[in-house]
């Protein structure tokens, strides 16, 4: 005889414990290892000078244009006052070119050139008295030659003196006024220059960020160039993962991701910002036997300016794809 069906129960949990165990069999969904990296901002001054004010400490959060730090400023002030000076000093030139001579220097020329007028006059009169002494003989002709002579002597100083009086109202010729133009134009330049110079002994936050790193203390000589401070802005946090090429087909940039990190809380949104276009081996810092030895493609993903605070660079992340709409 054939043995009874077992009853419905029996049934149900064999067909349950089945899909359980065939669930147990599925893969997991794909992610891949990574970690948090962030670009930093390097703060310097393209300046040297002694670090004087330091502003800010590690870990201190900072907003935009906030002073970070300030240099020793003494000889760009010092070449600033210089460069002032030479400022006043061509422009005074160029006013000065652009006019005629003093007023008092004026007067000087028009009182000399009324006395050349009066003796003129004078020296004509008396000609004409020597000329009629000489019609009538009462005189040599020497004497009238005299007369001539000193009527012309005065007649020139007139004209010279008028001539004088032309030139001293007119301004300098063009080129000596274009030339007085350029110079002031250096000179403001060389302090713009200088003021620059001043400025940049003093730098503020580009942006709201945390103060990640410091590199001098008060009294240090900092040289041109040098940072002294590293700032760590919220859009420079970002995910860095690891993916094979057989995967790599199936990312492109701005597709959406999900972060998990211990620590991290939710899951955190970001998009994919940037694939790398060689291939590498597995990072070291990616714990992983499976993936040790093989090549993959660094990708980034950043988030929003909203979760970026939650990443923190150097630590380890898995990094799945968004589910599905």
């Amino acid at each position: 005889m054939a043995p009874p069906p077992p009853p419905f129960h029996a049934w149900a949990l064999a067909a349950g414990l089945a899909a359980a165990l065939s669930g147990c069999n599925q893969p997991p969904p794909p992610g891949w290892s990574g970690y948090a990296e962030g670009d930093y901002v390097y703060v310097a001054a393209p300046v040297a000078g002694t670090l004087t004010t330091l502003s800010v400490q590690r870990g201190q959060a900072v907003d935009q244009n906030a002073p970070l730090f300030a240099l020793d400023d003494q000889l760009a002030q010092a070449a600033r006052a210089q460069a002032e000076a030479a400022v006043q000093v061509a422009q005074a030139q160029w006013r000065n070119g652009t006019q005629g001579r003093r007023s008092d220097e004026i007067a000087v020329i028009q009182a000399q050139l009324a006395q050349a007028r009066a003796l003129e006059q004078r020296t004509r009169t008396e000609l004409q008295r020597q000329q009629q002494l000489v019609n009538q003989n009462f005189i040599s002709r020497a004497h009238l030659d005299d007369a001539i002579t000193a009527a012309a002597q005065a007649r020139d100083r007139v004209a010279e003196l008028a001539a004088a009086l032309r030139v001293a109202q007119l301004p300098a010729r063009q080129d000596e006024q274009a030339a007085a133009r350029a110079t002031t134009d250096a000179a403001q330049q060389a302090l713009a220059q200088q003021l620059w110079h001043t400025q940049q002994a003093h730098q503020t936050a580009p942006a709201a960020a945390l103060v990640a790193d410091t590199y001098f203390r008060v009294g240090e000589y900092v040289p041109a160039g040098q940072p002294v401070l590293a700032l760590l802005p919220p859009q420079g946090r970002k995910a860095r993962f690891f993916v094979a090429e057989s995967a790599l087909g199936g990312l492109a940039i701005g597709q959406a991701v999900r972060i998990q990190c211990d620590g991290c809380g939710p899951p955190i949104a970001a998009r994919i910002s940037f694939i790398a276009p060689q291939a590498e081996y597995t990072p070291p810092v990616i714990y992983s036997n499976a993936q040790r030895a093989r090549l993959v493609f660094m990708v980034e993903a950043r988030p929003a300016l909203a979760d970026a605070a939650r990443l923190h660079p150097g630590q380890p992340l898995d990094v799945f794809p968004a589910p599905g709409p």
